[in-house]
């Protein structure tokens, strides 16, 4: 067939170069089910597409016997989603799209997604702008030497304290989002504070040792950096694990932390979640849910919950907790993202908690 993906806007003979020339971002079409046919497109050898939380790998087929490799991808309604092309041992962003997280990722995105305002398209050639502040933090509660990244976005002001923060700097351009948005006074002007995670799995569980080095030692090291901030005034946010810790901090470290922004918070952790055959397979919303039931009194919290609305095992996890807290006495903001378990899909809610948050 001379014009095999005419339906998706591309002329030309699959493997051609006019064909490849027309080739850019994945596009989409309308499936009979209300959702999507998104095309994917590698050139060379074969090759499967990698998703972030979304869908297992998809193999690509090879058209005839060029070196046209391509697949159909149903996808739902409202879906961003994070992508790799797989090929051997390798990992590749899509060579075709603009849109990029890092140097081996991409973004797709059905038509119907809602955009997010503030963040700029980055190609994976691209290299983020990091701020110039670095502290070196010895982490002694923690046991490990780390460099965290101080940004005053708008001159400054309350200390916004991003967990994951190296896929704050590295993958998605968070300093970038932050300062268009305070320029458009969506958002007032924050002090950033990027906390990079050395052991995940055991910073962010529910533990004190990490709030307590926060609280000991991080937050005087930023006050003391030059950095125009007021860490009395402090929004803490975290996804996945990190929205885990940033409730834990809330309920254990009421006179530290009193304001959340959590997408996705790992609701389903319990102390032994980690070593079962199917963490999400507990109780539900772990060992939050089990300390919000002993009623703390939570009338000065004020958190934003996100999560994906594709993220169909996470939302019992959530919805209960979310309702828990809100029993509390917290004020609670409840939002869905157009993702899966994925940062893609949260970095509009990072925005929009974080102002909410504030008040």
């Amino acid at each position: 067939m001379e014009n095999a993906f005419a339906e998706f806007g591309l002329p030309g003979k699959p493997g051609t170069d006019a064909f490849w020339a027309a080739v850019g971002a994945p596009p989409s079409v309308p499936a009979d089910d209300g959702g999507w046919v998104t095309l994917f497109l590698w050139r060379g050898s074969e090759a499967s597409i990698g998703f972030e939380s979304w869908s297992e790998p998809v193999p690509l087929r090879r058209w005839g016997e060029t070196d046209c490799w391509y697949a159909e991808v149903r996808m739902p309604a409202r879906l961003r989603v994070t992508y790799q092309l797989l090929a051997g041992d390798s990992a590749y962003a899509d060579p075709f799209n603009p849109v990029g997280a890092g140097g081996d990722r991409s973004i797709a995105a059905t038509p119907d997604a809602p955009g997010q305002p503030h963040w700029p398209v980055v190609g994976a050639a691209d290299v983020l702008p990091l701020p110039r502040t670095r502290i070196r933090w010895a982490g002694e509660g923690l046991g490990g030497r780390r460099t965290v990244r101080v940004h005053p976005a708008g001159g400054g002001g309350p200390v916004v304290l991003l967990l994951d923060g190296d896929d704050w700097l590295y993958l998605h351009p968070a300093m970038t989002a932050f300062d268009s948005a305070v320029a458009s006074g969506e958002i007032p002007p924050v002090t950033l504070v990027f906390l990079p995670a050395k052991d995940r799995a055991a910073e962010f569980a529910c533990r004190p040792e990490l709030w307590e080095a926060v609280r000991d030692e991080l937050l005087p090291l930023v006050a003391e950096s030059g950095v125009p901030a007021d860490p009395d005034q402090l929004v803490v946010a975290g996804q996945s694990l990190g929205g885990l810790s940033a409730m834990y901090a809330a309920l254990e470290f009421p006179d530290l932390v009193s304001r959340v922004a959590c997408q996705s918070g790992s609701f389903w952790w319990t102390p032994d979640a980690m070593d079962l055959p199917d963490p999400l397979g507990g109780p539900v919303g772990g060992a939050i849910a089990a300390r919000l039931r002993e009623r703390p009194e939570l009338s000065g919290l004020r958190v934003a919950f996100d999560v994906g609305e594709h993220e169909t095992r996470m939302l019992p996890h959530c919805e209960l907790t979310e309702s828990l807290t809100e029993q509390a006495g917290a004020t609670v903001r409840v939002s869905r993202s157009a993702s899966g378990h994925d940062r893609a899909g949260w970095r509009h809610a990072l925005l929009r908690d974080v102002a909410w948050a504030l008040g």
